[in-house]
C-alpha cells in the first residue's frame, strides 16, 4: 500500500510539471509489439487502484517513444525517495510536446544508458535501458509504460497514440449483473421484472483486456457511454469518464465486476442493450447483448 501511494505521488508530481509544443503520436517503446504482449491493459484493476499504465508481458530493450527532454531519472534505491523505495522501480521520465510526458518504469538499473544523465535531449528510438523487475509488479520483468497529459491532469491510454499492432485480445461480456440503489443484485439474464428506479449495470471483469468503450442503450436510445481513452485526476483520485467521472470503487466494486454504466428504468417494457468495443472499433472487436425487462 505504501509503495502504491508513492507511485501516485510521483504521477501527481509529473502532472504538476509543464512542457511546450505540439505532439501527434508516439512509437512503441519496445520492438515487435503485438496486442497480446501486454500483461495488463490500461485502466485494468491492479491491487487497490485503476492502472494508469500499460504493462508489457515480456522483458526487452526499451527505447524513447518520441522526441523530447529527459527530465527525471528515478533509481529504485535512491536515498532521495525517503523511507520508501521507488514504486516505479528504476524509471526514466521524458517530457514531450503538447504537454505530454512518458514514463518508462521497471527498468534494470545496470542497463540504463549513461547518456541519459549527460545529454537531456531524447530522440525517437533512443536506447533507454532494459526492462527489469525493479518496480511494483516485481517478478514480471516487464516495462511499465505511462503517458501523462500535464495540461489536463490525466493519464492517457498509450495505445491511443501508438500504431495499431496485431490482433486484439478478444473481449468477453461474461455475466451481467444489475444492482439497485439499495445494493440488491441480480443476474440480468434471470431478471424479468424490476421496480422503476436507478440501477448500475456491471459486466464480468477480464483479468487482462479492458474495453476501450462501453455503451448502454434503453429502447434504442443511448443512455451512457464510458471511455477508457484516459483517466483523469478528480479530487485526488484517478477516474473513468462516463456521464460523470467514476472513481475506482464505482468502476471496480470488487475483483469480479466492471461498471458498464448507470441507468434509470421507467415503468413499462425496457429493452436494455449493452455494447463493449475494443480500440479498433471494428465489428469483430464489438460485443452486444440485449435483455428485455418489465418495469413496474
Amino acid at each position: 500500500m505504501k509503495k502504491r501511494t508513492l507511485k501516485t505521488l510521483v504521477i501527481t508530481l509529473c502532472l504538476s510539471l509543464s512542457c511546450i509544443g505540439i505532439a501527434l503520436a508516439f512509437d512503441w517503446p519496445q520492438k515487435e509489439t503485438a496486442a497480446d504482449m501486454f500483461y495488463s491493459y490500461f485502466a485494468q484493476l491492479r491491487g487497490s487502484t485503476i492502472e494508469s499504465s500499460l504493462i508489457f508481458k515480456d522483458g526487452a530493450e526499451v527505447s524513447a517513444a518520441g522526441e523530447g527532454t529527459v527530465t527525471t531519472i528515478i533509481r529504485e534505491h535512491n536515498g532521495d525517495m525517503g523511507w520508501f523505495e521507488s514504486t516505479l522501480g528504476n524509471a526514466v521520465i521524458i517530457s514531450h510536446d503538447n504537454k505530454l510526458m512518458t514514463v518508462y518504469a521497471n527498468l534494470d538499473e545496470q542497463s540504463l544508458a549513461p547518456s541519459l544523465s549527460d545529454e537531456p535531449h531524447a530522440t525517437t528510438g533512443m536506447y533507454i535501458g532494459q526492462s527489469g523487475n525493479s518496480g511494483w509488479q516485481q517478478g514480471q520483468s516487464s516495462l511499465e509504460f505511462i503517458v501523462l497529459d500535464t495540461k489536463n491532469h490525466s493519464a492517457i491510454n498509450p495505445r491511443t497514440l501508438m500504431p495499431r499492432v496485431g490482433q486484439e485480445l478478444p473481449l468477453v461480456m461474461g455475466q451481467i449483473t444489475i444492482e439497485a440503489k439499495d445494493g440488491t443484485q441480480s443476474l440480468l439474464s434471470q431478471t424479468k421484472n424490476l421496480t422503476a428506479g436507478n440501477y448500475r449495470i456491471y459486466r464480468e471483469r477480464q483479468t487482462v483486456a479492458v474495453p476501450y468503450k462501453t455503451n448502454i442503450s434503453i429502447n434504442g436510445t443511448s443512455i451512457e457511454s464510458m471511455q477508457y481513452d484516459s483517466l483523469r485526476e478528480v479530487d485526488g483520485k484517478l477516474c473513468v469518464r462516463g456521464n460523470s467521472w467514476y472513481p475506482l470503487e464505482q468502476v471496480y466494486p470488487d475483483e469480479k465486476r466492471q461498471l458498464l454504466g448507470q441507468v434509470f428504468l421507467a415503468p413499462g417494457r425496457n429493452i436494455i442493450t449493452l455494447t463493449i468495443s475494443d480500440i479498433t472499433g471494428l465489428p469483430s472487436g464489438t460485443k452486444t447483448v440485449s435483455y428485455t425487462v418489465a418495469v413496474r
